[in-house]
């Protein structure tokens, strides 16, 4: 059938800091092999391929109410669709007052659940109430909602438990493995100083709670003598993780000096790749994480992956295939004790694989091939039409 899609969401390439720019950015070309049309509205500065709203109504507001003023602009721009679909909390309302209007469906991706980030209060405060009530409204209000994973469709209905199970999908992120590929030439990592004769463990992500950084930093003290670490990290949230963060790396700078390197600078995808591709293991401690695109770059590297056995990765990493899981639980956060024993076991996987490259070697393998055959943006374009046949059947069956 013919379908006209509007895609909203706050980032668009080349302008992108997280997962949910590059699911849109993947997403949109793909989707225009299926579709008739698929317009884009973003937030910030103008870029091509896109209607961009900058973030500037009402001025001098909380960061939430700002966002809910562009939401207004863009939900006025769309054009002739038949239907919506908004990407994370900052677009969801933007999709609700479209629908409204122009009575279409509104389709939702569940990148990420506001009730499970509380530390988000941190950043926005009385914005975080905000932002919890918009993503919350527009949930239930949706014709359809898309979890990135098994595990965040659970969270999903765990959270929004008025929410009619059946208007709930799952349609996995993915990753494109012509641009996420080995990298064997040596220019980035011999400029960034990395020793390309010992163990090299990286780290790609923003300094958020969400992320578990601190955590990693810590682990780190306990990572063999001759092991490297590197932190591609930018973007902290707040003054206060950034000085939690900085007290922990300067920490761990003392204990192993000339072995640890922070990038702060957002290096260019190409060079992230390089990197990735000359790592040993590359770790993810996140204490949340609907699904984690970062993993699938790693895995499509030929990179062995360390992560925390939390939200959407366990469907990404298989543990003893294409990497190890580490268990955490986010209920037990503020236990100190096991905190700690999270940490340590983290540091004991890494070493396992750091001592032994050849296994490395093998995980790192292994996820390649399950990226190309499970992953693919292709594939999940059909599976998003899909979803939104059945939005458009739901919203007029209403």
């Amino acid at each position: 059938m013919a379908l006209r899609v509007s895609i909203l969401t706050r980032e668009y390439p080349p302008h992108i800091y997280g997962g949910a720019g590059v699911h849109v950015g993947q997403l949109v070309p793909q989707l225009r092999k299926f579709t008739t049309s698929v317009e884009v509205q973003c937030m910030g500065e103008p870029r091509e391929g896109a209607t961009a709203h900058p973030e500037t109504f009402p001025a001098g507001a909380n960061a939430a109410l700002r966002v809910l003023g562009t939401d207004v602009a863009m939900a006025n721009a769309i054009g002739d669709v038949d239907v919506i679909h908004s990407h994370t909390w900052y677009a969801n309302f933007a999709g609700l007052v479209g629908s409204k209007l122009l009575d279409v469906p509104h389709v939702v991706t569940s990148h990420s659940l506001e009730p499970h980030r509380p530390w988000k209060a941190e950043q926005l405060g009385g914005g975080y109430r905000v932002s919890s009530w918009a993503e919350k409204t527009s949930f239930l209000d949706a014709a359809a909602v898309i979890s990135v994973s098994e595990g965040m469709r659970r969270d999903v209905l765990d959270s929004y438990t008025d929410l009619d199970p059946s208007r709930v999908f799952v349609v996995k992120n993915g990753i494109d493995p012509d641009e996420f590929r080995p990298d064997h030439a040596t220019d980035v990592v011999d400029g960034l100083g990395i020793d390309r004769d010992r163990p090299l463990v990286v780290f790609v992500g923003r300094i958020t709670r969400q992320k578990g950084l601190v955590h990693l930093v810590r682990a780190a003290k306990q990572f063999d003598p001759d092991t490297q670490l590197v932190l591609l990290a930018g973007s902290p949230d707040t003054p206060e993780i950034a000085a939690e963060f900085d007290a922990a790396f300067n920490e761990l700078s003392q204990v192993r000096s000339g072995n640890v390197k922070w990038v702060q600078e957002m290096l260019p995808r190409a060079s992230v790749r390089q990197v990735l591709t000359h790592a040993t293991v590359f770790a993810c401690p996140s204490v949340y994480e609907p699904l984690g695109i970062v993993n699938l770059e790693a895995m499509a590297c030929e990179t062995a992956v360390v992560a925390s056995a939390v939200g959407g990765i366990p469907e990404v990493v298989v543990d003893g295939e294409t990497g190890t899981l580490v268990d955490y639980d986010p209920a037990q956060a503020g236990d100190p004790a096991f905190v700690a024993g999270f940490e340590d076991r983290f540091a004991a996987e890494v070493n396992r694989l750091t001592r032994d490259p050849s296994v490395a070697k093998t995980y790192g393998l292994a996820g390649r091939r399950r990226c190309i055959e499970e992953f693919s943006w292709e594939k999940i374009a059909r599976e998003t039409v899909a979803v939104y046949d059945q939005a458009i059947k739901i919203h007029h069956s209403r």
